[in-house]
């Protein structure tokens, strides 16, 4: 039994993924592959992350959203390999690992208050900063 464990562990970081660090309470999209037949397209959901677990290969995270009125949720396996992306927008402050009170609540009290954690930048603006950033370090390395 000893000999399989690191076999074991081998697949698992050979299966192991780099996402953007998110917590319980972030908002974020998850652009995630979906199969129709022959055809592949990629499908966003977007909502509230309310429970992550571990566990090495086996980690999920769960996300909810409210859709026409109903809530909807949907557990993605963090190294899944349908996952195209994550986009973090929303950076909530909560003080529990797990918001299944998210559940009962609705409208204006379903809103989570926002954290003083660095909020990332997505999308033109993201980009813009990071190129005025390059520009800054490359003068100053022209000029030093």
């Amino acid at each position: 039994m000893a000999s399989t464990i690191p076999q074991i562990t081998a697949i698992e970081q050979a299966q192991a993924r780099e996402l953007p660090d998110f917590r319980v309470g972030d908002t974020i999209k998850v652009h995630f592959r979906i199969s129709e037949g022959e055809k592949d397209r990629v499908q966003i959901f977007q909502g509230t992350v309310i429970r992550k677990s571990k566990g090495g290969a086996g980690a999920t995270f769960a996300v909810r959203k409210t859709s026409y009125g109903v809530g909807v949720e949907r557990i993605f396996p963090i190294h899944s390999p349908r996952i195209e992306q994550i986009e973090i927008g929303f950076r909530g402050r909560v003080r529990q690992s797990r918001l299944y009170y998210m559940r009962g609540l609705e409208g204006k009290k379903a809103r989570l208050r926002e954290s003083t954690r660095e909020r990332v930048q997505t999308g033109s603006k993201a980009t813009k900063k990071a190129a005025a950033a390059a520009a800054a370090a490359d003068a100053a390395n022209k000029a030093g």
